[in-house]
């Protein structure tokens, strides 16, 4: 009888083993919880009914666990215990709002806003063009930098959220955004159906945005510019190698010096639509000590606090105020996160950027200069390894605040993932 019992109560034993596997195996899947609340600043109250995703930044931004916010705004999201970095999403009004969310988070808060196609408050702070041109073609990086000040608070989002005017000719290489505070992601303009008119669908939240758009046109020696805005700009800025010649034809620009063997012109307070032409001519390279300094500045670029080393940008002169001082870093830090725009672009146009054409993204070369080897991923990924290291450094050495070395590691490492991920595809 006994040995009867045995029989039947082992495979019930086995089952309760099992079950008691399979239960650890979940709760070691997820095994633990973000939780956290999201807010619309727009009215100041908890945001109802918006939807929540945890991502996956080793997996290419795959979706691992979604939520909504209840009643007073809050959500609870499963973690997979995989020790990898996250991101939560929300959406509100049909706009994504992210906060990074590295290994060992439990709680996040997000900031929305209510959206509309046109918000009062929008406004151009400077958009500055830097150019180089030889053999029969010119390239231009161009930044455009808004600032959202609506009040209330609002993201401006439609079909042509912002609008920008192209040269006839102009082929794009590279277009990026960034929001406040974010990385920056590939977004090209599209056309509007009005001649070289272009537009990003893009959302301008509260706070800065920057657009940043590379691209190239044939050249024989000279060209004329007659560039139309459709946003006013505080700062028009043209930046080009010394050895080519500027005519800003008429008093508009003004010479604002030069740093790191470019030339510097800046023409103040531009109205919507006016006329505002200039030609160049010659050719010349950017030089090689500002590309350098590119890739030595991209961290500060990202939004860490600059400082004041010699060298680094386009210092305050002790005579007169620069009028380009709020813009140095943004100038001579390559128009914006190098390594991680760099990457990014690199990654996502492989057949174009494995043949390093002339007419690569501007925001790319430092980071080829600087590896001193062709743009591959694995030499893309070492350059990335090692601004990790300088990030890493500035933050023992206190020059970077704990917010911003947050942001800007996040962004290198989901980089950094995603070039691994492909490499071993």
């Amino acid at each position: 009888m006994i040995h009867f019992t045995t029989r039947l109560t082992f495979p019930r034993q086995r089952i309760v083993q099992l079950c008691t596997a399979l239960f650890a195996l979940t709760v070691s899947s997820f095994a633990v919880n973000i939780t956290g609340s999201v807010t619309n600043k727009t009215v100041d109250k908890p945001s109802i009914g918006d939807d929540v995703v945890l991502l996956k930044l080793s997996e290419g931004m795959q979706e691992a666990a979604r939520a909504k916010t209840d009643a007073q705004g809050r959500f609870t999201l499963p973690v997979p215990d995989d020790g990898g970095q996250h991101l939560v999403r929300v959406t509100h009004q049909g706009v994504n709002y992210f906060k990074p969310a590295p290994a060992g988070t439990t709680t996040v808060q997000l900031d929305v806003y209510d959206a509309a196609k046109q918000v009062d408050g929008v406004t151009g702070r400077a958009d500055i063009m830097r150019m180089q041109a030889d053999n029969g073609q010119i390239t231009i990086t161009q930044l455009y930098v808004l600032q959202n000040n609506s009040k209330p608070p609002r993201t401006q989002m439609s079909e042509r959220s912002f609008e920008i005017n192209l040269p006839e000719g102009a082929i794009v290489d590279a277009s990026l955004a960034a929001g406040p505070g974010g990385m920056p992601v590939n977004s090209a303009p599209v056309p509007t159906g009005e001649k070289n008119r272009y537009a990003y669908v893009f959302p301008i939240r509260p706070g800065e945005t920057k657009f940043q758009i590379g691209y190239h046109l044939p050249y024989s020696g000279s060209f004329s510019f007659q560039p139309e805005r459709f946003t006013p700009m505080e700062d028009v800025v043209v930046m080009l190698p010394k050895s080519m010649q500027f005519n800003g034809g008429s008093s508009d620009f003004a010479s604002s010096g030069e740093e790191k063997g470019m030339n510097i012109f800046v023409a103040h307070n531009v109205p919507v639509r006016k006329a505002l032409a200039f030609s160049v001519s010659g050719t010349g390279q950017i030089p090689r000590d500002a590309q350098d300094n590119e890739a030595g500045d991209g961290q500060v670029a990202s939004g860490s606090t600059p400082d004041n080393r010699p060298g680094g940008g386009l210092g305050r002169p002790e005579e007169t105020p620069d009028p380009l001082h709020a813009y140095r870093w943004w100038i001579i830090g390559g128009l914006g996160a190098v390594l991680v725009v760099g990457a990014i672009v690199v990654m996502n146009q492989k057949p174009r950027m494995d043949s390093a054409p002339p007419a690569a993204s501007a925001a790319v070369v430092p980071l080829i200069r600087t590896t001193g080897v062709n743009p591959s991923r694995r030499s893309l990924l070492e350059a990335m390894k090692e601004e990790l290291f300088q990030l890493e450094t500035e933050r023992l050495q206190g020059k970077i605040s704990d917010s911003d070395y947050q942001q800007a590691k996040a962004a290198l490492d989901l980089t950094i993932k995603r070039a691994i991920d492909r490499a071993r595809a």
